[in-house]
């Protein structure tokens, strides 16, 4: 658990810390970290020589836009840093993820491994439908029975988040993700000093009681301070109603690897309408943009323009083609004046 110090600093602060592991001329990878929980989302699995394996294992679910080898090839390092640890690694793709996930599987030998409590649980997300597979380590990676549910557009729902996604046309199926926090609570600590409350781990508890909608009478127990010495009381939520502020939630959008259709813009703009921050491929400039379309990848201006039109707030552009490894620049340019309009 975080200190006090630390854990009143995430009061000031957004939720969800998301980072590109690599520069971008590098492999798709978005580390998205849930502060202090250890929890965090990854979407698209290219290769992510950088990171500490301590960072990758608060990796509860990945969510892969397509099994393009440079947003797929790290899938095996990531089985390799949890094979023995004891967790669920929860993981969709676009359709036939299952059985990109049952050959990665089938491709090594498991018979040492009958001890080790991992498990994936993987899934591929259809327009109307996701298909569902289990697969345990101490099985050696059987596939288990198929389940299906229905598919409207989120694919993962808790208390405090919600995590959507879109199809979307890159000569293949493709996927765009979004992750939308439900509403963000701010903890005011001149009030709680003002109760004699210190903060600590109880905020998080406080904060979980809101997210799950819990009455005004709903009780916990809250430490307090008197002179030197602590102890412990109970108090209802309606006592600490004037601590907290309710603001908007975050919102994330992750968009990689796609034609400029008409049917991927309306996608697009529909998915990353008011996005705090919205990460999009810019794999060619403008002046390019016939090798783009060739290559069903955006141009920086495209990226921009869809960024404008969704009125996002940040636009984070990355994806780039090699060509222009001496010009990057150019890219960030030619987006932000679309962006700008």
């Amino acid at each position: 658990m975080p200190n006090h110090g630390i854990l009143f600093q995430f009061n000031l602060k957004p939720l969800l810390l998301a980072r590109l592991l690599n520069a971008p001329f590098g492999d798709p990878a978005l580390f998205v970290e849930v502060l202090w929980e250890r929890r965090a989302l990854l979407f698209d699995l290219g290769d992510f020589p950088g990171i500490r394996p301590a960072k990758l294992l608060k990796v509860s679910h990945a969510f892969v836009s397509h099994t393009h080898i440079d947003h797929f090839i790290g899938f095996d390092a990531l089985l390799r840093l949890m094979l023995n640890r004891e967790k669920v690694l929860k993981i969709y793709g676009p359709p036939g993820f299952l059985t990109n996930i049952r050959g990665k599987l089938s491709g090594y030998t498991w018979n040492l491994t009958a001890e080790y409590p991992f498990s994936i649980q993987a899934a591929e997300a259809h327009p109307d439908r996701i298909l569902t597979r289990t697969f345990h380590c101490h099985e050696r990676f059987a596939p288990g029975e198929v389940e299906e549910k229905v598919f409207r557009g989120v694919l993962e729902e808790d208390p405090q988040m919600q995590i959507m996604a879109t199809h979307l046309d890159h000569l293949i199926p493709c996927l765009a993700f979004a992750v939308k926090e439900r509403f963000h609570i701010n903890v005011h600590k001149d009030y709680l000093d003002r109760m004699g409350l210190p903060v600590g781990t109880w905020l998080k508890e406080l904060k979980m009681a809101i997210w799950r909608g819990e009455g005004d009478d709903f009780c916990l127990q809250v430490p307090q301070k008197d002179r030197d010495a602590m102890f412990t009381t109970e108090l209802p939520l309606s006592a600490l109603k004037d601590a907290i502020t309710i603001t908007p939630g975050q919102k994330i959008v992750y968009v990689s690897d796609c034609r400029f259709s008409e049917g991927n813009v309306g996608k697009i703009i529909k998915l990353a309408e008011g996005a705090d921050l919205f990460f999009c491929e810019a794999a060619f400039l403008e002046k390019d943009r016939k090798r783009a379309e060739e290559r069903a990848h955006l141009t920086a201006r495209q990226a921009g323009e869809l960024a404008r039109k969704a009125r996002v707030k940040k636009l984070n552009i990355f994806h780039f083609s090699p060509k222009y490894e001496k010009s990057a620049d150019l890219l960030y340019r030619e987006a932000e004046e679309a962006f700008q309009g």
